[in-house]
């Protein structure tokens, strides 16, 4: 094998875009915060694994997800659930009707945990955002139309 073709190769390897950071408040749940250290973790065993094999790919690769995560740790801001279900506010669930007759669901969670297949959505996202502060009987446009909020938990 050429030099030539070895040094593209590396120079591949070490050229793995940075995974980008959000610029937006890194408000977290505790478990949102725990699911951060659940990854460092990860990826702390996986680098030590690909150091140990001498993996260089795997050390890129582990590498650049250890600091996405170390700076998604450092910038996190546990948001503690609040009794105070009058409003929506970061953490509640809450149940919308659309001005179409669906009722749908969902938790307002960090950008990290949001899954809106599950039924968690950024706090960042349109859908949040419009609800946000919301009480119960408002009706509030959201991405689509109009919802009227039925329900804070």
């Amino acid at each position: 094998m050429s030099r030539a073709f070895v040094k593209e190769l590396e120079d591949e390897i070490n050229d793995l875009p940075v995974r980008p950071v959000s610029t937006h408040p890194n408000y977290v749940t505790a478990e949102g915060l725990a699911a951060i250290e659940r990854a460092l973790s990860r990826f702390e065993a996986a680098n030590k694994a690909a150091i140990a094999k001498n993996d260089r790919t795997a050390m890129a690769a582990t590498q650049r997800e250890l600091r996405y995560w170390i700076a998604r740790r450092s910038t996190a801001k546990v948001v503690e659930p609040t009794a105070d279900k009058s409003k929506v506010q970061f953490g509640a669930t809450v149940t919308v009707r659309r001005d179409d007759g669906r009722a749908q669901t969902f938790r307002i969670v960090g950008e990290d945990k949001a899954e809106p297949a599950r039924g968690t959505v950024s706090h960042i996202s349109p859908l949040a955002r419009a609800v946000l502060a919301g009480i119960v009987g408002e009706t509030v446009e959201v991405p689509g139309g109009a919802a009227t909020i039925t329900e804070i938990k």
